[in-house]
């Protein structure tokens, strides 16, 4: 039978986490308790009660001296009890890391079949109806996806105290059922049916291919060879999927697409996007910069390398997580997180992880009325994506440097979150260069770490599709960041030992992606699924091979290394598997024991699909984008100002920051929070990989999706352009640059659900020229990058598609950190510059979203920018400048303020002298969101230098730093606004505070 061991808080010990949920029951469900406290609940299943009584006294599940702990309940004295846990098959991390303790405590063997299974124990007191109680568990303390909930009362829990406790096995074999799935007298219909119930996400063209793959000749002969049926397996049709889905072939910027400009009348043929602008523009780049090209591995690995130093290589990855965070806020990020982890991890040999980004997508927590089915609130999705992120960096000892939060309406189908790490490799490893790998024939097929359950099934395909009511539960992963920081410490020294030949993680596709792809280096593989540890009992081949359970990598062993490689993994206690070798049969051929699960043509996996062909149709919106002055004016500019200050895209995220570990590690130089209080905003991040060494990256990011709707190519102009110009800042060198580009987009493909799918297809061809010719223009190539289609949502007759969104993160490498840049105002009695022209563009701006009006999409002047970056990095090196901000997100007016309200200095700034063209308004020169802009302070003795190094550019002296305490803002002799700093900071800081 269970026991259920119960930890309460003793009585003298304020319960933080009790108040927090009350908090956030008022905060956010509008109800009032009295109190919460928190009842921690283990419920073990294979010890005896005195084994029980043994841990409890070993205080193996509670710290004595803050906890009791009892196999007796411990509630009391409540009005109503919730108690959440998991669903039967999610992974339950708190669970396995106990059964693993009362192990240890126990002195039991590890094969000993204990299995423990948390929930928790919201002891309510308060006035609430059963209603009210149920909207709280529901909305906002359980996720029905992954979680269920039991409601009592005071008088039915002393009836009954106790909630059903899961039950699954610790450890288990499979069924080795494999069934085949007869394709040749499907019609269309049948097909796609098939593909949807399945949650294939195949299109029509696709499964006929399939079907016609399977009859040809050759194939039949083959297949009855090895004693195969003539139809496909279930493993082979699932894994065909895989491979093929969305997520991982990437079809749409893969296709064949007619593009028609119907503005200028123009057409052209474009045979992918990502070999046409991505690809070729970097491969453009390389060549021009010869001898001096800092890449050494782009596109091809599972993250983008780039030469740091003589002796030390970088790497990044940026991945998104949209879907999985969609459902399960806290689940989808951690996986985001922990999951692009791996991706330095399993480049080239393997990368040591330096720090991580985060850059999320939301509609406003504030949001009111009514939502679709299975959309969660924003506030909830915000708060969960928070949690989820920071557990799995703070836990895995890296870093969070940087990042950005975008509030748009239209997130709420769908949010976004971007995830990204960077990672250092010695230059050679083992006496090979670290950023190449290859598996060789004979090789053996190693996985390292976690266990395989359901979780996670389909998350490639589901993550190809749209959002919708049927959106299936197993395709959400739950992550483990102490399994894997035990892994990566544990393949960080066999890197070094040189004990494998190549190494990638278990992502999208889990072991069909991963051995499937290390298999093309050699030419196929021989596994067997039987040798693979499983969580619980039940998964069937299909699902081990497709499962993307999390904190798994797959290695190629040489046979010579393998003993020392097994003794190293359980000298650490890392579970490895040896599931088989590496070949050169040409097929991806899976047993399960001796029976034959999946025999794949290796050139019909990777390279069968048939290339799509889309058709784009690009028109101007009807948007007013004329550029004219707009009628609203303001005022009261003082009250505008500290309004604008706290609007969601503006306003600070020090309540986010602040919850991150930035300085794990000890490399962070430029923190997120700056300034005399270290509350104001830094514009980029600077690290230390080497922390003898004062070289350093810079890291930084720009994205502007509230500029789709006016136009994509100039969306993708300025996200190019703000990741640039925030690192510059910084101090970072322009020409030392890499980009990783993320594209997230609404469903692109013209269809019955999509009829407006010819334009969205046209604003993706958009901002990839847009991209290409920023990117050439810059001289910053692109190492990585991902994109994630299908962001729509589909229910109770509502559909609701992302704005076109893309992330352009930026790493650039700076000689010397002590030399960087911060954008707090230093001391009184410097001047105040402005590098750049303001121009009346306000379109997209968030002066005219708050005030309803509209205007000119900015534009970006790349050969002025580029000149001004390299000559902003000479500035900022040679110590002309105390202080440099890029002028972003409200305009000029938000960055003086925001660099007042960092330094706490004022600033008396004279709107009249700002560069401007067209902009007779004083509104324009103030809130105008014209790019490649600074706001600089250089002291006295350095001014003559400055404005000679910036001679010929816009440039302008528009005020003076004061001791005063307070900005004000003048039109000439008229004054406009004098705001206290304080004041300032408050507004910006109070929206958010939650």
């Amino acid at each position: 039978m269970p026991i259920r061991v119960e930890v309460a808080l003793r009585k003298a010990v304020i319960d933080t986490q009790g108040n927090k949920t009350a908090h956030k029951i008022h905060g956010e469900l509008g109800l009032h308790v009295d109190q919460v406290r928190i009842v921690r609940v283990y419920t073990v299943e294979g010890l005896t009660a005195a084994q029980a009584d043994q841990a409890i006294e070993a205080g193996a599940l509670h710290d004595p001296a803050l906890h009791t702990a009892q196999t007796t309940p411990a509630a009391s004295d409540f009005d109503w009890l919730i108690e959440v846990g998991f669903r039967p098959g999610v992974t339950d991390n708190e669970g396995r890391t106990a059964r693993e303790t009362l192990r240890t405590v126990l002195g039991l063997d590890k094969d000993a079949k204990i299995a423990v299974y948390t929930s928790t124990q919201y002891l309510i007191s308060g006035k609430l109806d059963r209603h009210q109680v149920e909207h709280i568990a529901k909305d906002l303390l359980a996720n029905e996806l992954i979680q269920r909930f039991q409601i009592s009362d005071r008088q039915s829990w002393a009836a009954n105290p106790g909630f059903p406790a899961r039950t699954a096995a610790v450890t288990g074999e499979a069924s080795d059922t494999v069934e085949t799935v007869d394709l040749s007298a499907m019609d269309d219909e049948t097909l796609m049916r098939l593909s949807r119930e399945n949650t294939l996400a195949l299109s029509l063209e696709e499964m006929r291919c399939i079907r016609d793959y399977y009859a040809r000749p050759e194939v039949v002969a083959h297949r009855k060879a090895k004693g195969l049926p003539a139809a496909p397996t279930d493993a082979e049709l699932e894994c065909l999927a895989q491979t093929w889905s969305e997520h991982c072939k990437h079809k749409i910027f893969s296709s064949r697409i007619s593009y028609e400009n119907r503005e200028n009348g123009t057409t052209a043929e474009i045979n992918s996007l990502y070999k046409t602008f991505i690809q070729g523009s970097t491969k453009q780049l390389r060549e021009r910069m010869g001898k001096d090209d800092f890449c050494l591995s782009v596109f091809k690995d599972n993250a983008g390398v780039i030469r740091f130093s003589d002796d030390m290589n970088v790497c990044i990855k940026v991945e998104t997580h949209n879907s999985p965070s969609a459902l399960d806020p806290y689940g989808g990020a951690l996986t985001g997180i922990v999951g692009v982890n791996r991706d330095p991890m399993g480049t080239g040999m393997g990368a040591n992880l330096l720090c991580n980004t985060d850059v999320f997508c939301f509609a406003s927590p504030f949001h009111e009325g009514e939502l679709p089915p299975r959309l969660l609130h924003p506030r909830r999705v915000f708060e969960g994506v928070r949690e989820g992120v920071e557990h799995g960096g703070n836990k895995s000892g890296i870093p969070t440097v940087n990042g950005a939060i975008v509030f748009h309406e239209r997130f709420l189908g769908k949010p976004l979150v971007f995830c990204g790490t960077v990672g250092t490799m010695p230059a050679t490893v083992a006496g090979r260069p670290s950023h190449e790998k290859k598996a060789l024939p004979g090789d053996r097929i190693i996985m390292t770490g976690g266990r395989i359950g359901k979780d996670g099934i389909h998350g490639a395909t589901f993550s190809s599709e749209e959002l919708h009511e049927g959106s299936p539960a197993t395709a959400v992963q739950i992550g483990d960041p102490i399994t894997q920081r035990r892994m990566y410490d544990f393949l960080m020294r066999a890197r070094d030992l040189g004990l494998y030949n190549a190494i990638t993680d278990n992502g999208a596709g889990g072991l069909s992606s991963s051995v499937g792809e290390m298999a093309q280096d050699c030419g196929g593989c021989d596994m067997d699924l039987a040798k693979a540890p499983l969580k619980y009992d039940g998964l069937r081949p299909w699902e081990i091979l497709v499962s993307e359970a999390q904190e798994r990598m797959t290695l190629a062993v040489p046979p010579a290394s393998l003993q020392a490689f097994m003794d190293l993994a359980a000298e650490m206690g890392v579970e490895a598997s040896d599931l088989g070798c590496f070949t050169d049969s040409g097929y991806l051929h899976v047993r399960y024991g001796d029976r034959i699960v999946a025999d794949l043509n290796m050139a019909f996996l990777h390279d069968g699909a048939p290339q799509m062909r889309l058709k784009a149709a690009w028109e101007r919106p009807q948007t007013c984008c004329c550029g004219q002055a707009p009628e609203a004016r303001i005022a009261d500019h003082q009250e505008f100002l500290q309004t604008m200050l706290g609007r969601l895209n503006i306003c600070s995220r020090e309540y986010v920051i602040r919850q991150y570990d930035h300085e794990v590690q000890g490399g962070s130089v430029v923190k997120p929070l700056i300034g005399a209080k270290n509350d104001g905003p830094a514009d980029a991040a600077v690290v230390r990989p080497q922390l003898g060494s004062d070289k350093a990256l810079v890291i930084a990011n720009g994205i502007c999706p509230k500029l789709s709707d006016l136009d994509t190519y100039w969306m993708m102009a300025n996200a190019i352009d703000e990741g640039v110009r925030n690192a510059v800042a910084t101090g970072a060198d322009i020409r030392h640059m890499a980009g990783v580009d993320n594209f997230c987009w609404c469903d692109p493909v013209q269809s019955e659900k999509t009829p407006d799918g010819e334009y969205k297809l046209a604003q993706l061809v958009r901002a990839n020229q847009a991209l290409a010719h920023y990117c050439l223009a810059y001289g910053v190539p692109c190492v990585s990058g991902k994109d994630s289609m299908k962001n729509d949502y589909t229910g109770g007759g509502t559909k609701i598609s992302i704005p076109p969104t893309v992330l352009f993160s930026v790493m650039g490498v700076i000689d010397d950190c002590t030399k960087t840049m911060t954008s707090d105002f230093k001391r009184p009695g410097e001047t105040v510059y402005v590098l750049g022209l303001t121009r009346n563009e306000m379109g997209g701006s968030e002066y005219a979203d708050h005030l309803g009006v509209c205007g000119a999409v900015p534009q970006v002047d790349a050969v002025s920018a580029r000149t001004r970056y390299e000559r902003m990095h000479q500035a900022i090196t040679s110590g002309l400048l105390t202080a440099a901000h890029d002028v972003s997100d409200g305009g000029l007016a938000v960055a003086v303020a925001e660099m007042a309200l960092a330094g706490r200095t004022g600033a008396d700034i004279d709107v009249d002298k700002v560069p401007a063209l067209d902009c007779p308004l004083p509104e324009q020169r103030l809130y105008s969101e014209s790019a490649s802009r600074f706001v600089v302070t250089v002291a006295d003795q350095n001014r003559a230098a400055f404005e000679a190094l910036f001679a010929g550019d816009f440039l302008a002296p528009i005020g003076q730093t004061t001791a005063d305490g307070k900005l004000t803002l003048r039109a000439g002799a008229t004054t406009l606004a004098g705001s206290a700093v304080e004041d300032l900071a408050v507004a910006w800081k109070k929206t958010l505070d939650f």
